[in-house]
């Protein structure tokens, strides 16, 4: 089981930037593909983004596409989500996640770090 630790939420104005920072401790920490997911109240856990240990290719949902990015620091085992010209139906919770990613979607992930929250309101 890998242990995942998130942070770097918080309140952001709308237009502006974020970026969430997730750690990965275990013996396999960095043996899986690694991604995002969010949950906004009321509203189903999505998907946002993941990278792939295997090639580092990236995939993006497409309503973060071309304003996410998210990267991969092997030697620290972390991984990032840089988070720029947000709205507030960015708001939610986010959840660092790691797996076997197939296709983008939640139940590809089998770990998930304990969420931190990120709110965008002026």
């Amino acid at each position: 089981q890998v242990q995942l630790v998130e942070s770097g939420g918080g309140v952001v104005q709308p237009g502006g930037s974020r970026r969430l920072s997730c750690g990965a401790s275990g013996s396999n920490g960095d043996d899986y593909d690694r991604g995002w997911c969010r949950q906004a109240p009321g509203k189903e856990r999505e998907a946002v983004s993941c990278i792939r240990l295997s090639d580092g290719s990236t995939v993006y949902a497409h309503f973060v596409k071309g304003r996410f990015t998210i990267s991969r620091d092997h030697a620290q085992n972390t991984v990032y989500l840089q988070m720029n010209s947000l709205t507030p139906e960015d708001t939610a919770v986010y959840y660092c996640a790691a797996g076997v990613v197939a296709a983008l979607h939640p139940s590809a992930f089998g770990s998930w770090g304990q969420g931190t929250q990120v709110t965008v309101s002026s």
